[in-house]
């Protein structure tokens, strides 16, 4: 091989080299910006196979997909001075590459979402600051009565327009200074500071043991109510049955005495020598028995009887 054939080979390995340097590829779920000696000469490059100058053209890719920032609680005033630990989210992507690598330091996704994050907790805290207490935890204003319990929605009506002004306002200022478009900004959970917690449970805990004891108190009531009523119906139940049991008794009675007096209009010596034997069986009818009486008496009227009259 001669100087001419290896000089060839040279070349064309240097040519072949120089134009893979300057292809490139741009993936579907990225832009990209070209920089010449630092400096932004093409931006927003869709995907695809592109060309660039070696050595002089710098490629930088961004992604373009939805980006979560999920900051940490954030302690927020209501218009009445009432503190809130308010956890929110933020989804955002790049909307404008060459904004987002001059204002962000080349592209820094971590001071992006510092600086964005900044910007939403400001403009949560103003949005809290103008809605009292209820209309930041139920969504609705103070003149607006509860929905029913069986028709309620996650996302109340106010908080949705609370939520839309605080993107808008975010957007904003994220387009034209950050080159970001943001999705959705999302609150997670509304909580009391934890030294707010314990006053807010108890008394929650003293309304409940309140309202506790007044149902204990009815109940109480109606129980007596019940039990003298019970007490009530009893006596009357009783006394009627007496009376019934009464009325009964004498109707026997009454019943008994005109069979005697049937009994006793026949034949008024038989019955009278009955009874008088019936006497003696129960007065004689225990060996110890004793008995003081006048052998004349009318008891020992048939046992004197000699003549059997």
């Amino acid at each position: 091989m001669n100087g001419k054939s290896s000089l060839a080979i040279i070349v064309l390995a240097l040519v072949i080299i120089g134009g893979l340097s300057s292809l490139y590829i741009v993936d579907e779920r990225e832009s990209a910006i070209r920089l010449r000696f630092s400096e932004v000469v093409e931006s927003g490059i869709e995907p695809g196979l592109h060309f660039k100058m070696p050595l002089i053209d710098e490629i930088k890719r961004f992604d373009i997909r939805l980006i979560t920032l999920d900051s940490q609680s954030e302690r927020f005033i209501t218009s009445e001075q009432k503190s809130l630990e308010v956890d929110s989210y933020v989804q955002w992507r790049i909307s404008d590459t060459s904004m987002f690598y001059t204002a962000n330091s080349g592209g820094d996704y971590f001071r992006a979402n510092q600086v964005l994050g900044s910007r939403v907790n400001a403009a949560l805290r103003d949005a809290f600051g103008d809605k009292s207490l209820r209309e930041v935890v139920t969504g609705l204003r103070n003149d607006e009565a509860l929905p029913d319990a069986n028709n309620i929605d996650s996302d109340y009506g106010q908080r949705d327009i609370l939520m839309q002004n605080v993107l808008e306002k975010v957007n904003t200022v994220a387009k034209s200074q950050l080159g970001i478009e943001v999705i959705d900004i999302r609150v997670k959970a509304i909580d009391l500071p934890q030294e707010v917690s314990a006053d807010v449970f108890r008394r929650m805990r003293s309304d409940r043991e309140q309202e506790a004891r007044k149902f204990r108190s009815e109940g109480q009531r109606q129980a007596e109510i019940i039990q003298a009523t019970a007490d009530q119906t009893r006596t009357i139940e009783l006394a009627n049955a007496f009376r019934e049991s009464e009325q009964i008794k004498g109707s026997g009675d009454a019943e008994a005495a005109a069979i005697y007096a049937r009994a006793y209009s026949q034949d008024e010596e038989f019955y009278a020598f009955y009874r008088s034997l019936s006497a003696y069986r129960n007065s004689f009818n225990g060996g110890k028995d004793i008995l003081v009486l006048e052998p004349e008496s009318d008891f020992f009227r048939y046992l004197n009887n000699q003549s059997g009259n």
